[in-house]
């Protein structure tokens, strides 16, 4: 270390007064052991100083500030350390010269710069750690020094105990801002999903069905409205229970998402009434080919306790409102029912003709 002139107590205190600030704005450990091992060796005008923590029953010298590498990311044993003689004795140790101290274990020195040094244990009713100030010459602290050293280590206890508060704060709002965010997105997910299907609801339907045929007219393209109806419910729902009455849903649901496409939007919109917007290059007549067809290799499945029929009706949504072409594709879905008397699977008329 180059010699200049000697720091006043005031200097030093002010010092001391900088760090203590410093460390008081500190919200990670990596600032607590910056600013710790930087303050301390400028605070006693040493060459060298060490950041340990106390590790299990290690001694690990975390970081340092020094004119040459000393120990940083070792791990020594409690009893083979003077940190950890520091620590276990809960007080401080002034070491004037280092090769006739039984406590130092000379041969981790000897490689070092290390003549004399002090440590001090950090939090010293229960020790977590522990600051090492070094010279590079034989010196002894004096006990004002040794009181100021000891000052910063009781501020750095101060400081890793805010630190590890902060931290724990911010973890709980992260978790709860995570559990809010999959709250509201279940929440969102139920406004606009059937719960028994999984298809969209009456609301869903429109919203995703507004922007699809946005898309659609943009790109120049048509779009029709399908209009499903279970027949026969109340039937099943009699003679087997509701149990099979919502089984019938779910498996029609089913049918009419292997028949979608990706651009196509679906829904329940209650009871036993489903709803698609088609939209081109998607044909309405392949579609409701593709649920027919489905229909009849499920109901020719012997197995089955009931007969899953539908009639369907579809409308072009032409310059009118959604809503306006769903009413045209219901009333065409009833008069298909009607013709028909609800009794064919592929019960099925349209509302305008399907180029």
């Amino acid at each position: 270390m180059v010699m200049g002139a000697k720091t006043t107590t005031d200097e030093r205190s002010a010092r001391l007064i900088k760090a203590v600030q410093d460390l008081s704005h500190a919200r990670t450990n990596q600032e607590v052991r910056d600013i710790v091992r930087h303050a301390a060796r400028r605070l006693l005008d040493a060459d060298g100083a060490t950041f340990v923590l106390k590790d299990g029953g290690n001694c690990y010298y975390v970081d340092e500030d020094a004119i040459a590498p000393l120990w940083k990311g070792l791990r020594f044993p409690l009893e083979n350390c003077i940190s950890g003689w520091a620590m276990n004795h809960r007080e401080s140790v002034v070491i004037p010269d280092i090769f006739v101290d039984d406590r130092i274990p000379i041969d981790a020195y000897r490689v070092t710069f290390v003549k004399s040094l002090v440590m001090v244990p950090i939090r010293q009713s229960s020790p977590i750690g522990a600051v090492g100030i070094y010279w590079d010459h034989e010196y002894e602290a004096t006990p004002e020094e040794v009181a100021l050293a000891q000052a910063l280590a009781d501020t750095t206890s101060v400081a890793l105990e805010n630190v590890e508060l902060i931290e724990g704060l911010e973890a709980k709002v992260l978790e709860r801002t995570v559990a809010l965010a999959e709250a509201n997105r279940k929440l969102s997910d139920l406004s606009l999903t059937d719960e028994l299907t999984g298809l969209n609801n009456r609301r869903g339907f429109f919203e995703f069905a507004a922007h699809q045929r946005g898309i659609a007219r943009h790109e120049g393209h048509a779009s029709h409205i399908a209009f499903f109806d279970v027949d026969g419910l109340k039937k099943i729902n009699d003679s087997l229970g509701h149990e099979a009455g919502d089984a019938a849903i779910s498996e029609f649901a089913d049918i009419l998402k292997t028949a979608s496409t990706t651009e196509m939007v679906t829904a329940r919109l209650g009871g036993d009434e489903f709803v698609a917007l088609i939209s081109e290059p998607d044909d309405a007549d392949a579609v409701v080919d593709r649920v027919r067809h489905l229909l009849r290799d499920r109901n020719a499945d012997p197995s089955t306790s009931y007969q899953i029929e539908v009639s369907v009706g579809v409308a072009a949504c032409k310059d009118e409102s959604i809503e306006r072409a769903m009413s045209r594709a219901d009333d065409a879905m009833y008069a298909a029912k009607q013709a028909r008397g609800g009794a064919k699977a592929h019960a099925y008329q349209a509302a305008d003709p399907l180029d």
